[in-house]
């Protein structure tokens, strides 16, 4: 129910987060319990929301092989589970600092009632992507103690990314959507509409990361970072086109999963080489 690539999303941002913040590498305790954190966090998200949509799921021909509609699991199983996580989560949390301990229950609630965003509004996509989004500034929040404007330029970036993805990825339930009375970008606005809203999306990522490299003064390591992750989303645009949407899984595991990975890498390179 749970896979590893719901973490590695997240993951990375919130590891550039930590290590703004510590102008390099935080020390390691910060760095396990953030990564403790957020394995917790998105735990809990994912097993939460499908509980939530578990008659969806099982109504929905795409999804209804889902271990809780496939009775893989039992709903009290995935109950349980979600209360460990969110416990775990909050464990780490106060293993931080003080505003992270404080903050913690904030965040368990952006990330887990997501799962009813699409019962009303089709802008869904997007609170999904701030319960992404918080991650960077979290991980700030957890080496530094205190918040710094300039990290919500990435948490803004992790947010349109992931709200861009995610509608590409609901164009597949255009269908179910209109049967089920579900609110999506793709719904209201159409398939061929939504991949133009995904774009403007994708694009508002990158205005906000190039804005995040002149705010903490990067180096052109961070903007080939920049550039490797434009050239990732046009090669994922072109996977998906309104007529085909055959190739929209890997558009979306495979070519976010790498992106992700990737610009971690190339931000901490960056910070890696400016401290020495």
């Amino acid at each position: 129910m749970i896979k590893w690539e719901h973490s590695v999303f997240a993951l990375p941002f919130a590891l550039c987060g930590a290590m703004l913040a510590a102008n390099g590498l935080p020390a390691i305790h910060q760095l396990a319990w953030i990564i403790v954190a957020m394995v917790a966090a998105r735990s809990a998200a994912m097993a939460f929301n499908r509980l939530a949509d578990t008659s969806m799921d099982a109504a929905n021909p795409r999804t209804r092989t889902r271990a809780l509609p496939a009775k893989e699991l039992t709903p009290q199983f995935v109950s349980s589970f979600v209360v460990v996580s969110c416990a775990i989560f909050v464990i780490a949390a106060s293993q931080l600092n003080r505003l992270a301990l404080l903050l913690s229950p904030m965040a368990l609630a952006v990330v887990l009632l997501y799962s009813y965003t699409k019962r009303f509004t089709r802008w869904s996509h997007l609170v999904l992507g701030l319960a992404l989004g918080i991650a960077p500034a979290a991980a700030w929040i957890a080496v530094r103690g205190t918040l710094d404007p300039r990290i919500l330029l990435l948490a803004a970036a992790v947010t349109f990314w992931v709200g861009g993805f995610d509608v590409l990825y609901s164009c597949q339930d255009y269908d179910f959507d209109r049967r089920a009375g579900l609110h999506s970008v793709p719904r209201y606005c159409g398939i061929a509409r939504a991949l133009w809203i995904a774009r403007l999306f994708h694009l508002l990522m990158l205005l906000f990361l190039v804005a995040l490299v002149f705010a903490f003064g990067l180096g052109k390591l961070a903007v080939a970072g920049i550039v490797v992750v434009s050239l990732l989303l046009l090669y994922e645009h072109s996977l998906v086109s309104a007529e085909d949407l055959s190739r929209l899984n890997a558009a979306f595991f495979t070519m976010n999963g790498v992106i992700s990975v990737l610009f971690f890498f190339f931000i901490a390179g960056d910070l890696l080489l400016r401290s020495r």
